[in-house]
């Protein structure tokens, strides 16, 4: 069930060039039911910006009733989230949105949980849920540059890890696609850019396979119609998905990508 609470920051921290790890701590946390869940988190007390900023679960602990995000300086907002210290507090709504389905892979098989750049983050907790339900899980992330690299020592925990850079300053000089041809696997998680989740959309048609979509949002609760997706087996044309509230995570081929 969705909340608003004004929730307390416990830690902030640079993680990689512009990339900020924020703990929270939040009642909300107990309602969290899937990784790849997000927030929309107001970033000011004025006018400017009006508009909240989704912000993704990286992972999340109903006990202790923390969560991790974890988000990219690119924007004004997230410019102004990146200034803020433990103590401050922060107006939250969440969680929002549909999950990555834990269910599809059983205990024993394989499941490839595939990242690029800020994309990363949610993968974190579905590769702690399927480690538990013993799946055996094995992580192809994408950076552009050695410098954008983060989370790598914490998914090395849960399974073997490959890394990309467009670049080539650190692990696979390429794309996440050129790290996977010589993988097998059950089920694949991915989220990232849109080139990315089209590749492997298009990459593998006969294979289970989720994709966590990002979108700029209004709302992020299905009043506004910002972040609609059409549907791919509609011969109409009109009729749409709502990445915040159907999605973000569909069925590859669910959607137009």
């Amino acid at each position: 069930m969705m909340k608003k609470e004004i929730c307390k920051i416990l830690s902030r921290t640079e993680i990689a060039a512009d990339i900020y790890e924020l703990i929270v701590q939040a009642e909300l946390v107990r309602e969290i039911t899937a990784p790849g869940q997000f927030v929309h988190i107001r970033v000011s007390n004025h006018w400017d910006p009006l508009l909240r900023r989704p912000i993704s679960i990286s992972s999340y602990n109903p006990i202790s009733k923390q969560m991790t995000l974890i988000y990219r300086k690119d924007g004004k907002g997230t410019q102004m989230l990146s200034e803020m210290r433990a103590g401050m507090e922060l107006d939250i709504l969440g969680p929002l949105g549909n999950g990555f389905p834990v269910d599809e892979v059983s205990a024993g098989e394989t499941a490839v949980l595939v990242g690029g750049g800020i994309g990363v983050p949610p993968l974190y907790e579905l590769s702690k849920q399927l480690t538990a339900k013993g799946v055996k899980v094995i992580h192809v992330l994408g950076f552009q540059t050695v410098a954008a690299v983060f989370y790598e020592q914490q998914f090395e925990k849960y399974g073997k890890t490959f890394i990309a850079t467009v670049d080539g300053t650190y692990g696979t000089k390429g794309f996440v696609t050129d790290v996977l041809k010589n993988i097998q696997f059950d089920c694949l998680y991915a989220c990232g850019p849109v080139p990315m989740l089209r590749a492997l959309q298009q990459g593998y048609p006969d294979q289970k396979v989720f994709l966590s979509l990002e979108e700029r949002m209004g709302c992020g609760i299905g009043a506004c119609f910002a972040c609609v997706c059409k549907e791919k087996d509609d011969p109409s044309g009109t009729s749409y998905k709502k990445v915040c509230t159907d999605g973000p995570v569909f069925r590859a081929g669910e959607v137009l990508i």
